[in-house]
């Protein structure tokens, strides 16, 4: 089955709602809001808190491949996939 059930209020769709809803209200209320945010951001990734230092790692390049493996009942080799989660900025 690919891409998500019927139904699922989760899909791409309502992430980019979501996303587009943020954005408006950053803009609205204060133009530069978004850039206090992120030098806040960078703030805590200086006093060396590791979730700032990833995300921006991963803003800026990208998040790290995993690798997904699996394996059946009896031992049998069933997945090996790498995915790569790319973030592409809207146009």
């Amino acid at each position: 089955m690919a891409g998500a059930p019927k139904g699922n209020t989760n899909s791409s769709k309502n992430n980019r709602l979501w996303t587009d809803t943020i954005r408006r209200a950053v803009i609205q209320a204060d133009p530069d809001r978004l850039r206090r945010i992120a030098e806040a951001l960078l703030d805590k990734a200086e006093t060396g808190d590791i979730g700032a230092i990833k995300e921006i790692g991963d803003r800026l390049d990208g998040k790290v491949a995993q690798t997904i493996i699996g394996a059946g009942a009896d031992g049998e080799h069933l997945i090996d996939a790498t995915i790569t989660i790319k973030l592409v900025q809207p146009a």
